[in-house]
């Protein structure tokens, strides 16, 4: 028996416009593809992310379809039609396939099939946030219909390779389900084999690093799988980063019939031990939520993602690598796969092996009341074991939640939800039907395939209570920029045991927006309030939102262009610190895991645009990737600074104590207990000078894993009653015995605004050390220094620091060179 061959189907594809007669046939720009990126590359459409040329492309949507609903003809025979992205399928051709083949894929317009199954089912209660409510019929990344960052740009084509296979039997899954024990000394791994066809022996082979680990060859049972379990002692432990090291094994499974090996599958598979602990905490109400990987207890600070592209086609294996780099080298140790959007690709999940990075999977529901026919629930139900088969052996993966603020819609719309009521069927008889999809469909899919990692019906979510029950499950805390509006100082008002949603708008690097500018840096519309800029800014209200939290917190202008976007940057940059370094206090040790992650919306953009990204869509960091690592560091030290005013009788408004004191933590998420001092230093932020220098904690202990409280003391200030506290910028640093520093943090009087900031005379920031590094220094106090290049290749290891009297501040940079002229922006330049 000849093996199975694979042949890309990737060559001589032609597309045209399927209802217009005089159309023709041209070629396509690569494979995958959509349309867009067909269409751009023949020049038919402008490109959709310069100007306002999204409303161009949104004319062609209609007439050419998307990719969704396709209708595929083989030698003039129809052999498959298709309504859901995300499920692979398979067709028989045996009897179609000729010598010369013509393969003819016609797409329909999934927006026009959505709008017309909306008609069709008049009686569901249609509703969403985001795009429109067609996308809730439709089995499609629900972000193609637009969202609050980014455009409406409904693509078609084929996304995903097509192949070719010819084989008489074939290997079609191999699936280890690993459980490693509570002493971490052995692992069961069971490798199951999944095969279509007649064969006799399937071969399972475990190795690591080339080695053999273990082998079995197996007689295949009757049925389509056939299974082997190993015992592996003292297995390699796959870790987050930071925390061990990520070996990865290799499974294979070789199919043989009589002598002939006829079919091949391998994969890399990770093991490690992990769960997600909820548990009742002390002194406190409801249970804790966060993982634990190897019997470690993780903080998981990390962010959310999103399609690193409207185009999802040209995201290529380097640029997914390059995030997935970007965020472990940002400190964090999770990213959440957002349920609007894709389920990735293989090689974003890869790069998440590799690096260490957990992943919080979203299955394919946002933000809307899903509706929940025959057909349709059936669709889903193989969506979700196939994507659940496709990824379940990536050991970055350690939960799936069922949607994304499907249930807080449920709630605000006042939807039919009764946790108690367990009868599955009844809930499709409600005005919300989809939370069977969530509480049975997904649930079964996940319980039969793969029961040992964590299920969550949907994120935010809590043991059924309402969502924003901060003391069980996860929340979204978006009552900074949406909601209430509070401001970002209170963010430790705002904790919950697992925020898995926060976030701060900034405008992107001033690069970026000059790529989006159909003009660049000449074009007339660039200014921060131009319809061109604000066209790339998807968000309800943003203009009033920015304004807000600008004016509450710095002064600010809108000319030039570089300030303002310096500003916006420094603001989230700020507001997103604010958040990890408070929440991250609340990780007190067990038993007392208050708070067990933080997951800032968002990591990543899908084009152009103002959003709340910390990196925008070229892979540009925003000044708030580089506070988010240092709070993320492996040691870090916080400072809050609080006003207590006690009136000195009840009657009085004018005989009023005030007094301002600071508290300084630290944050410890090593492994081991360090014993450090605590010194701080104060300027006044006038005249620069020093008004006090003190250990004012010896030997302080601060356990593995944890924040510890240090020290509650007043401002340091010369002379009291005199309002000098609003001027004295605060220094704290964790020093060790040699005299190194390992930690610091600069707290300042707030809001910035009423702060005299000094233009510094001597700031400096020099290249040194054969251009490895910067030093910076400054005579007075300076708020927020930005280091900038226009050379792209030079990049900072940190970015946005306070620089304080007496210091210097030194940052590793690479790709510089003598001749690159680093220059510095900061608060209060202009």
């Amino acid at each position: 028996m000849a093996p199975r061959v694979v042949i890309p189907v990737d060559k001589n594809w032609e597309f045209k416009q399927a209802d217009k007669e005089d159309a023709q046939f041209l070629p396509v720009s690569q494979f995958p593809t959509n349309v867009h990126l067909d269409l751009q590359h023949h020049g038919l459409i402008p490109d959709a992310f310069i100007g306002k040329n999204e409303l161009a492309v949104q004319a062609v949507l209609a007439f050419d379809g998307l990719d969704t609903f396709a209708t595929v003809v083989l030698n003039g025979t129809t052999i498959l039609e298709t309504d859901n992205m995300f499920t692979p399928e398979r067709v028989t051709v045996t009897e179609v396939l000729k010598e010369q083949n013509e393969l003819v894929i016609t797409f329909d317009s999934a927006f026009i099939r959505g709008c017309k199954l909306v008609e069709q089912y008049p009686d569901h209660k249609w509703g969403c946030w985001n795009g429109d409510t067609s996308r809730l019929a439709v089995r499609k990344a629900q972000y193609h219909w637009g969202w609050d960052w980014g455009p409406m740009l409904m693509t078609c084509g084929p996304w995903r390779p097509i192949n070719l296979e010819i084989f008489e039997t074939r290997l079609t899954d191999l699936n280890a389900d690993s459980v490693v024990d509570k002493s971490l000394a052995r692992a069961n791994v069971k490798l199951t084999a999944a095969i279509e066809g007649k064969a006799d022996k399937v071969k399972f082979e475990i190795s690591l690093d080339g080695a053999q680990v273990a082998s079995e060859t197996a007689d295949v049972a009757e049925g389509d799988a056939t299974s082997v379990s190993f015992l592996v002692d003292n297995p390699a432990l796959w870790y987050p980063i930071r925390y061990g090291k990520q070996p990865l094994y290799d499974i294979k499974a070789t199919l043989i019939r009589g002598d002939e090996e006829v079919d091949v599958v391998s994969k890399r598979i990770g093991l490690r031990r992990a769960e997600l602990v909820q548990r009742p905490l002390k002194d406190q109400p409801g249970t804790s939520f966060f993982f634990e990987v190897n019997n470690v207890p993780i903080y998981c600070g990390g962010s959310d993602w999103i399609p690193a592209d409207n185009f999802i086609p040209r995201i290529s294996p380097e640029k997914y690598y390059d995030w997935v780099k970007l965020v472990a080298e940002g400190n964090q140790f999770m990213i959440r796969v957002w349920g609007g959007g894709i389920y990735e690709e293989q090689c974003f999940y890869d790069a998440c092996d590799e690096l260490g990075i957990l992943v919080w999977q979203d299955f394919m529901f946002g933000c809307g009341n899903y509706p929940t026919w025959p057909a349709l629930l059936e669709s889903i139900d193989r969506e979700a074991r196939e994507n659940i088969k496709l990824l379940r052996h990536h050991p970055s993966i350690v939960i799936w939640a069922g949607n994304n603020e499907d249930y807080q819609y449920q709630e605000q719309n006042g939807l039919t939800y009764d946790y108690e009521n367990k009868d599955a069927e009844s809930w499709l008889k409600t005005d919300f039907p989809a939370r069977y999809i969530y509480e049975k469909t997904l649930l079964d899919a996940c319980a039969d395939l793969i029961p040992n990692t964590y299920y969550h019906p949907g994120s935010p979510w809590g043991q059924g209570r309402d969502t924003t029950d901060a003391t069980v499950g996860d929340i979204h805390q978006w009552n900074v920029w949406h909601g209430s509006q509070e401001k970002y100082q209170n963010f430790d008002k705002l904790v919950g045991r697992f925020v898995s949603e926060f976030g701060m708008e900034a405008f992107p690097s001033v690069k970026t927006i000059d790529a989006f500018l159909p003009l660049g840096k000449d074009d007339p519309d660039r200014y921060p309030q131009s319809s061109t800029v604000d066209f790339h800014n998807k968000a309800d209200g943003h203009e009033r939102r920015i304004a807000l939290y600008l004016v509450e917190n710095m002064r600010y202008a809108p000319d030039p262009l570089e300030q303002f976007v310096y500003c916006t940057q420094l603001m989230q940059a700020e507001c997103l610190a604010s958040a990890y370094r408070l929440w991250k206090r609340e990780w007190r040790g067990p038993g007392r895991e208050y708070c067990g992650g933080a997951l800032v919306w968002q990591t990543n953009d899908c084009w152009p645009v103002t959003s709340w990204s910390i990196a925008d869509y070229y892979l540009r960091p925003k000044m708030a990737y580089f506070t988010v690592k240092r709070e993320m560091a492996p040691l870090s030290i916080g400072i809050t600074r609080k006003v207590h005013r006690h009136p000195r009788d009840k009657y009085t408004r004018v005989n009023v104590d005030v007094k301002t004191q600071i508290e300084v933590w630290g944050s410890n998420l090593t492994l081991e207990d360090l014993t450090l001092d605590l010194v701080l230093k104060a300027w006044d932020a006038e005249t620069g000078e020093e008004t006090f220098s003190k250990t004012v904690a010896a030997d302080v202990l601060l356990p593995e894993n944890r924040s510890t409280e240090i020290v509650a003391m007043d401002v340091p200030v010369r002379e009291q009653g005199v309002d000098e506290e609003n001027r004295i910028v605060v220094a704290a640093y964790l020093v060790d015995k040699e005299g190194r520093q390992l930690a610091r943090y600069v707290n300042w009087p707030e809001p910035l605004k009423y702060v005299h900031l000094q233009k510094p005379k001597e700031l400096k920031a020099v290249l040194a050390k054969d251009n490895s590094v910067v030093e910076i220094s400054a005579e007075v106090p300076v708020k927020g220094v930005a280091l900038e290049c226009e050379d792209d290749a030079v990049k900072f290891e940190d970015n946005l620091v306070d620089i304080v009297p007496g210091e210097v501040v030194t940052i590793a940079v690479t790709g510089a060179s003598a001749e690159s002229k680093i220059e510095t922006r900061y608060l209060g330049m202009i």
